[in-house]
């Protein structure tokens, strides 16, 4: 799944090329949408809620969609390249966006958008983060302290936004392996590290954790099995799974994979 900043930057993206304009071609290839023209629609703007995208039009009405493993939405200048992988494709003069492989779509009105997300936690990248947000994910984060770190931090329903990049990122900066219970870490500490990863990296195009800009040492162990841990040049172990995890053993302490 992609990380909520992959999400909020395609918000972003959209809202920028498309927003205030009204549709010269709204193309909607989903089997259950496949007889909606969006033509003639202005998109007020794109939203992002965690991992779901919002495409708010006139009227009051919204295009949910989640990119999923695959999905991705481009921007081209003028037409553009439309595929069997086509979902959507929607058209402005001289520009027009493309949405691929997108894994779920549905057209609602936009005061319903919350029934599509009032299961998740609170949004990291949620411009209203208040102390409130941030006490409410840590209630969510310590409701079984006996859990796998690693679990509960993709949990969406316990704070949305958190992919497995930051997964990994998070528990190495925390010192503790994913595989470790959510008691030997300070939660609080956890959930504002998720925050502010996220945030440094809602518009960056290469997703950066240690804050350093040099080239290759943009993570500390994520996708380093060959290069070896950032900090201490260690092994950095590799546990393949339906969520790739790796972990530095002499900077995380904690429970290996079982």
């Amino acid at each position: 799944m992609p990380e909520g900043d992959t999400v909020y930057a395609t918000a972003h993206k959209l809202t920028e090329a498309l927003a205030g304009v009204t549709l010269v071609r709204g193309e909607l290839r989903h089997p259950r949408l496949s007889t909606v023209d969006l033509k003639g629609r202005v998109l007020d703007r794109a939203v992002s809620v965690g991992k779901h995208l919002f495409l708010r039009f006139d009227g009051k009405l919204s295009l949910h969609c989640h990119l999923g493993m695959d999905g991705s939405w481009r921007v081209y200048p003028g037409r553009a390249p439309v595929t069997h992988q086509t979902r959507a494709v929607l058209g402005i003069p001289g520009k027009t966006a493309v949405g691929n492989l997108l894994l779920e779509m549905a057209l609602l009105s936009t005061s319903d958008e919350h029934r599509l997300t009032d299961h998740l936690g609170p949004d990291l990248l949620s411009p209203d983060w208040s102390d409130e947000h941030q006490a409410e994910a840590v209630r969510r984060l310590t409701a079984d302290p006996a859990r796998e770190l690693g679990q509960v931090l993709l949990d969406q329903t316990v704070m949305a936004g958190v992919g497995n990049v930051y997964k990994v990122e998070l528990c190495f900066l925390l010192g503790v392996s994913p595989w470790s219970p959510v008691s030997d870490v300070d939660p609080e500490k956890a959930v504002r590290w998720a925050r502010k990863l996220l945030l440094r990296n809602a518009l960056n195009p290469i997703r950066n954790t240690t804050g350093d800009p040099r080239r290759g040492r943009s993570l500390w162990v994520y996708g380093r099995r060959r290069q070896g841990c950032l900090r201490c040049g260690g092994p950095v172990v590799y546990t393949p799974g339906d969520r790739v995890t790796y972990h530095c053993p002499r900077c995380q302490s904690g429970p290996g994979p079982s």
